[in-house]
């Protein structure tokens, strides 16, 4: 059952392929971690452009909601979805990715902007953060906000994210929501041939999560459905969804290929990716 309403799904699937657009355009300028960038673009849309509530003018101020950048190699995707709510031009984001004290590169830093607030990045310690803020929150009294996070996968095969799950459900922390990426692959290959993670959702379930399927990951309309299951933020239950994505999900030559975890893109391969997704834009919603 679609709950979100037509023009809030066409405005986010126009957000998430104007991402796309500029990830592409990046990825023809240097190299980037494209594969997960593109695996986790809807749900980095939904998170910064529907869920959120925060205040570009004033990135520390206590009311606002929280996000930590767990699966660390998608620090761009999460750079041009904090530009496309005004938190930088995007322009910059061009002209300083990889640059000597730049702002951006391949792991967020929140030393160099306001609107990181943690460094992440070291796999499986994500979760440990958003636990220890989350518990924060509560002893500041502050039972509005919520800590939203993403994860990869592949950090799910570590033993401290599984501890992070025990306490934040032991801890009773609502204010939690999660969404796992699950494209089925890592920087050394297929999850299922390196490390079997078997069903997530039971594991999180075990622990005392809030825990759902999300059948298709890179679908708007599926990942706004799932929003509608996040609860108050002063409940008791934190919330995990485990979103099938596809890793390079939109190109042809890119999806579920692991030599596309990184990489660079030259003009005609940029070209195609552009048609490729714009294509499958125009198709559903006509002309963009």
């Amino acid at each position: 059952m679609i709950l979100a309403d037509r023009e809030t799904v066409k405005r986010l699937e126009r957000a998430a392929l104007q991402t796309k657009l500029e990830l592409f355009r990046l990825c023809n300028q240097t190299l980037i971690h494209i594969g997960g960038d593109l695996s986790c673009c809807e749900i980095m849309t939904v998170v910064w452009q529907y869920l959120m509530r925060y205040d570009v003018q004033d990135p520390r101020w206590e009311g606002r909601d929280r996000f930590i950048l767990s699966k660390g190699h998608a620090a761009v995707v999460t750079s041009f979805s904090q530009a496309a709510i005004g938190c930088y031009d995007k322009e910059d984001i061009y002209k300083e990715y990889g640059a000597d004290f730049g702002r951006f590169a391949m792991h967020s830093c929140n030393l160099r902007t306001p609107y990181v607030d943690v460094s992440t990045g070291s796999l499986g310690m994500g979760l440990q953060v958003v636990t220890g803020l989350a518990a924060s929150l509560r002893l500041k009294g502050n039972h509005t906000s919520r800590i939203y996070t993403v994860m990869g996968d592949g950090e799910c095969a570590e033993g401290s994210v599984y501890e992070a799950a025990d306490l934040a459900a032991a801890q009773k922390m609502g204010n939690i929501a999660a969404f796992i990426d699950r494209n089925g692959m890592t920087f050394d290959g297929y999850t299922k041939d390196l490390m079997p993670l078997r069903d997530l959702r039971a594991k999180f379930e075990a622990f005392g999560w809030n825990a759902y399927d999300v059948k298709d990951g890179n679908s708007i309309e599926d990942l706004l459905d799932a929003c509608e299951k996040i609860p108050a933020a002063d409940s008791d239950k934190p919330t995990v969804f485990i979103c099938h994505t596809v890793k390079g999900h939109g190109v042809s030559f890119m999806a579920n290929t692991v030599a596309w975890h990184a990489g660079s893109i030259s003009d005609e391969l940029h070209a195609q990716c552009i048609e490729e997704v714009t294509n499958a834009y125009k198709e559903k919603w006509g002309e963009i």
